[in-house]
């Protein structure tokens, strides 16, 4: 973005001082949106899902480690950006706030803590040690939650009080606010069995089901608004056909949910619930894991009929590694809980799916990065055509 400039000389009083324009404070940063953290969130799924697969494969958990890493790194050169952006942009940041393609985005920041967070106690602790990585993934895991217990308030109540929606305009976007408490309930029971045994384990065990239910049911509501759109409204720009994968994320992600919290059951409530909850993660999980399938297919063969129409890369092409990935992880907990092999097979070829989709959009970010495209002002999304 060039500098902007100036046709008059400030004037300048002896008792102020002329302070630069906002626009010219970090002007690359005018335009970076919370839509960046997707990024940190589909390179943290890796480590997480990697480091759960049911096959050993030689160096994966040195992978693992890196790519954790990585996402760390990311996520603190990505908070500090976008803390310049609010001090420096203030107006953007109101505008990203009040534009409804825009806000939903704010989900993103909650699931980035929390995929950083579960990666370091998953993979970072043969790093830093057990001790360190509790306590970061304590932090990080409570800072996430709260953040996106408060964007799935704040952000409908923006929808509703603040942003103009037409009729028929809903896109997958608008799960990304609603998905986040799940997000949480997937990577809380991490922690139970670091907590002292009793109140405490069960009162996270318990609260983790809560946020489950907050985010089931606000997804439902979302949903048949969603597919409405797809059958009876226009179709999808086509810089928006990759967000068809996040539906995947609240399906995938609830069924890791129901898995992990059956894991940390038996050593956080009676053993008659304890049971009762492993059943629930089966018999909820299996039918979940098949409609997710059944939706990646279709959302396949319309990011393919995208492409022919001429779809290019966009920053949406982070949405086919985080949806993907919480696939990966509810199949690896469907294995664990009905020791089917072909839970295992699903997982394991989700997980090469995600790992090409994440080479695919890291390398598209970084030439676009080095380009300077991709910190621009947004230009104006195509649509497919009706009859295409």
């Amino acid at each position: 973005m060039a500098p902007l400039t100036h046709t008059e000389p400030a004037i300048r009083h002896p008792r102020t001082r002329t302070e630069p324009a906002p626009a010219r404070r970090l002007p690359a940063l005018r335009h970076l949106g919370p839509n960046w953290y997707a990024s940190v969130m589909g390179t943290a799924i890796i480590a997480n899902a990697g480091a759960s697969l049911p096959y050993e494969f030689p160096g994966l958990r040195a992978a693992c480690e890196l790519i954790w890493a990585l996402s760390a790194l990311a996520l603190a050169v990505l908070l500090t950006a976008r803390a310049g952006h609010w001090l420096c942009h203030r107006d953007q940041a109101r505008a990203h706030l009040l534009d409804p393609a825009v806000a939903p985005f704010y989900g993103c920041l909650s699931m980035a803590l929390l995929a950083v967070g579960a990666g370091t106690l998953t993979v970072g602790r043969d790093l830093i040690g057990t001790p360190a990585a509790v306590a970061v993934d304590a932090v990080l895991f409570t800072a996430g939650t709260a953040i996106g217990l408060a964007a799935a308030v704040a952000i409908p109540f923006l929808m509703v009080t603040r942003h103009r929606l037409a009729p028929g305009s809903a896109t997958p976007v608008w799960l990304l606010p609603v998905v986040a408490p799940m997000v949480s309930a997937a990577v809380g029971p991490l922690l139970i069995p670091h907590l002292a045994a009793g109140q405490a384990r069960e009162a996270l065990l318990l609260a983790c089901y809560a946020m489950f239910g907050i985010s089931l049911l606000a997804t439902l509501l979302m949903l048949p608004l969603i597919f409405g759109r797809l059958l009876t409204g226009d179709p999808l720009p086509l810089a928006l056909t990759p967000t068809l994968f996040l539906v995947l994320g609240p399906l995938g992600q609830s069924v890791t949910a129901v898995n992990q919290l059956a894991d940390q059951a038996a050593g956080a409530v009676d053993a008659s619930y304890a049971h009762a909850l492993s059943a629930f993660a089966v018999v909820y999980g299996v039918p979940v894991i098949g409609f997710a399938l059944l939706w990646l297919a279709l959302a396949a063969a319309l990011v393919v009929r995208a492409a022919r129409d001429g779809m290019g890369f966009a920053m949406t092409w982070w949405a086919f590694t985080f949806p993907v990935g919480t696939c990966v992880t509810g199949a690896e907990g469907l294995a664990r809980h009905t020791g089917l092999i072909a839970f295992q097979w699903l997982a394991a070829a989700l997980f090469a799916v995600l790992v090409t989709a994440w080479l695919a959009a890291a390398f598209h970010t970084l030439r676009g990065l080095a380009g300077g495209r991709l910190l621009a002002a947004p230009a104006p999304v195509r649509s497919v055509p009706a009859a295409a």
